[in-house]
C-alpha cells in the first residue's frame, strides 16, 4: 500500500473492498494534500505439467421504510435535485427487484446462458474501436491466457484466475492457452495445450480441439505447439502488418519476428473501452451472479440470530454460493460486526458477535468470471435500534435517490454529489450535523461520514475497467472516484452509499475549526455503536433509466421479519 505523508488536520480515508475513496479531510483554508486510497507453455513439442489438472476446465458453474416512503415526493428535508442542477430523470420510480417474479427472472437469464459466450462479436467490437483511432489498422491481435504458476516452496499451483482481457475475446477459462485474431479475415484461433499423457492419469482427459471448438465461439482450435508457425503464416499474408498484444503478457518462446510492426498498448485500451458496455449474454451472467448472491445474503440473514462469530456468517454465504454452482467469490467477503463495520476494507471476519448491534456484509458471487458486488447491513437481534434505523433510513434514501437519477448520459459526479446532499440533510435532521447544508457541503465535512465513492463499473472485474478516474482532481470529493464522466447505456455500475462512525476518521474533524463547528459531538456519541451502514446494488444503465440486477432484500421491515422468523 502506497501512502503519502501528511500532517493533520489533513486526513486520509480508509479503503473499502470497493477501494474507491472519495474525500480527503481537507479544510478549505489549508493546502489540499494528495491522499492515497487505504486500504506458458505454448509452442514447443510437448507441455508436461507439474500441475495436476492444468488443462482442466475451470467451471463456475412491498412496504417501504418509514423514512423512504416519501422518497419520490418533493420535500424540503430531502430535495431530489443536486445542488444547482436539474435532475436527470424525475419520473423514474424506484423499482425493487423483488417486484418481478423471481422464477421469471431466473428463466430469462438462464435461457440466454444456454448460448455460447459471444467472443466473436467482442473481437469485432474491439477491432472497430481500434480502427476509430487507426482506420487502416491491420494484422493480428494476439493474447495469452493465464499460465500455470506454482506456489513458492510447494508443488501445487496457485489458484487459477483467467486473464480478463483474454477471456473477453475467447470465453475460454482454461489455463495455458493462447489466442490469435486475424483482423483482415475476422478469423479467430484458440490455442489449447496438447494432451499430456503423464497428466491424464491424474486429471483425466482434457478437452480435445474438436470439443473446444464446439464449446467456444471461435473459428478454429489448434494446439499451443502451433502458435509460432501460425503467427508467421498470418504475418506473411499481410504486408506491413501489425501484431497487437499486451505488454508483459507474451511468453518468451513466442516470436513476432515476421511482423513489421508491434503494438503493445492499443489492444488493451480497446478492450477496456469495449468492456464498459455489456451485451445480453454478459448481463445474463451478471444477473445469475446477483441471483446466487441474493440467495447467499438471505442465508446470512437466516443465521444472524444463532451465529456466534463473524466467520459463521461468511460460511453461510459461501456455502449458498457453492451449492448454487458459483465456486468463486468475486472478492474476499467482508463480514463486519459492530464497530468493525466502520472499517471499510474489513476482512478479518473472525470476531465474536456478542454484544454487537449490526453486521455489514459486503459479498458477491462470481459467475463464469462476471462479478456481483452486493452489500447489506442488518441487526443481529432482528430489530434495528432507533439509532441504527436512523442511519439505515438515510443510507436507504441516498441509494434510492441515486438510482432514480441513473440513465444513459447521466454524469456520475452529479449523482455522487447528490448522495452527499442527502446524507447531509439526514444527518442535520438527526442533529449529528448542525449548521447550513450548503456550507457543510462546500466544506466537504460530510466526507467524515461518507468517505468513499458512490460506486464503480462492474463486470469481469469487481472494479471494472473504463471508469477514467482522475487522481489529479483538486476537489477531495471526486479525486478518488473510480468512475468519472457520463455513463453509456449498457454499462453496469454499483450504487453503494454508506454512513460510518469511525473515530479514527471523525475525531480529527471534531478538532478542526472548519469542520468541528458543524458536528454535534454530544449527539454523535449516541451513534458510535452503529458502526457503519452500507447498501449496495448492481444497476444496468438503460437509455431512459436503469434496471436493478440485485435481488437481495434490503427494505428494513423485510430484513427484520426474515431474521426474526429464523
Amino acid at each position: 500500500m502506497a501512502t503519502t505523508s501528511i500532517n493533520r488536520p489533513s486526513f486520509l480515508l480508509i479503503s473499502s473492498h470497493h477501494r474507491h475513496l472519495v474525500a480527503s479531510f481537507v479544510a478549505p483554508a489549508v493546502s489540499r494534500s494528495s491522499v492515497p486510497p487505504c486500504w506458458a507453455i505454448s509452442s514447443g513439442p510437448r507441455f508436461i505439467s507439474s500441475r495436476r489438472g492444468t488443462n482442466r476446465l475451470h467451471l463456475q458453474g412491498a412496504s417501504i421504510s418509514r423514512t423512504a416512503e416519501s422518497a419520490y415526493r418533493p420535500s424540503l428535508l430531502h430535495p431530489r435535485r443536486p445542488v444547482d442542477k436539474k435532475p436527470f430523470c424525475t419520473s423514474i420510480p424506484f423499482a425493487s427487484p423483488a417486484t418481478a417474479p423471481i422464477a421469471a427472472m431466473t428463466a430469462d437469464f438462464e435461457a440466454v446462458l444456454k448460448g455460447k459466450y459471444p467472443a466473436k462479436a467482442h473481437a469485432k467490437r474491439v477491432v472497430d474501436i481500434i480502427r476509430q483511432k487507426t482506420p487502416d489498422a491491420n494484422g493480428v491481435i494476439y493474447l495469452e491466457g493465464r499460465m500455470t504458476k506454482m506456489q513458492e516452496d510447494n508443488d501445487a499451483p496457485e489458484p487459477f484466475r483467467q486473464r480478463r482481457f483474454f477471456y473477453y475475446l475467447t470465453g475460454c477459462n482454461l489455463a495455458d492457452c493462447h489466442f490469435a485474431y486475424d483482423i483482415q479475415s475476422s478469423k479467430s484461433i484458440l490455442f489449447i495445450p496438447p494432451i499430456d499423457p503423464d497428466d491424464v492419469i491424474w486429471s483425466g482427459l482434457p478437452l480435445s480441439a474438436d470439443e473446444a471448438l464446439a464449446r467456444y465461439d471461435v473459428d478454429e482450435v489448434k494446439y499451443t505447439n502451433e502458435v509460432n508457425p501460425i503467427l508467421a503464416h498470418l504475418a506473411s499474408q499481410n504486408p506491413k502488418s501489425t501484431v497487437f498484444a499486451i505488454a508483459n503478457q507474451v511468453s518468451d518462446n513466442v516470436t513476432f519476428l515476421e511482423f513489421d510492426n508491434k503494438d503493445f498498448a492499443v489492444v488493451k485500451e480497446a478492450i477496456e473501452t469495449a468492456r464498459v458496455v455489456k451485451d445480453d449474454h454478459e448481463v445474463a451472467m451478471m444477473r445469475k451472479a446477483n441471483h446466487i448472491s441474493g440467495l447467499a445474503h438471505k442465508a446470512v440473514l437466516q443465521r444472524a440470530k444463532s451465529a456466534v462469530y463473524e466467520r459463521e456468517l461468511e460460511a453461510a454465504f459461501v456455502e449458498r454460493c457453492l451449492a448454487n454452482g458459483a465456486k468463486e467469490m468475486a472478492y474476499h467477503p467482508i463480514l463486519a460486526g459492530g464497530r468493525a463495520a466502520a472499517t471499510l476494507h474489513y476482512v478479518d471476519n473472525n470476531a465474536s458477535l456478542k454484544g454487537k448491534l449490526n453486521v455489514l456484509v459486503d459479498a458477491g458471487a462470481e459467475w463464469e468470471n462476471y462479478a456481483a458486488d452486493v452489500t447489506r447491513t442488518f441487526p443481529l437481534s432482528g430489530k434495528f435500534t432507533k439509532e441504527s434505523r436512523d442511519i439505515y433510513d438515510i443510507v436507504f434514501r441516498m441509494q434510492q435517490e441515486s438510482i432514480a437519477l441513473i440513465k444513459a448520459g447521466a454524469l456520475w459526479d452529479d449523482i455522487h454529489l447528490h448522495a452527499h446532499k442527502v446524507a447531509v440533510d439526514g444527518l442535520l435532521a438527526l442533529g449529528i450535523l448542525k449548521g447550513v447544508a450548503k456550507e457543510i457541503l462546500e466544506a466537504r465535512t460530510s466526507a467524515a461520514f461518507f468517505p468513499h465513492g458512490l460506486g464503480h463499473y462492474l463486470g469481469l472485474d469487481t472494479h471494472d475497467v473504463g471508469g477514467n478516474p482522475n487522481r489529479q482532481d483538486k476537489d477531495p470529493f471526486f479525486r478518488y472516484l473510480r468512475l468519472r464522466g457520463r455513463m453509456p447505456a449498457g454499462s453496469v455500475v454499483t450504487v453503494e452509499p454508506g454512513i460510518y462512525f469511525c473515530d479514527f476518521i471523525i475525531k480529527p474533524y471534531l478538532k478542526d475549526p472548519v469542520h468541528g463547528k458543524y458536528i454535534d459531538s454530544a449527539v454523535l456519541d449516541k451513534y458510535w455503536d452503529v458502526g457503519g451502514v452500507r447498501i449496495e446494488d448492481n444497476v444496468l444503465v438503460t437509455e431512459n433509466g436503469c434496471d436493478n440486477l440485485t435481488t437481495a432484500i434490503k427494505e428494513p421491515g423485510e430484513i427484520e421479519a426474515l431474521i426474526s422468523a429464523s
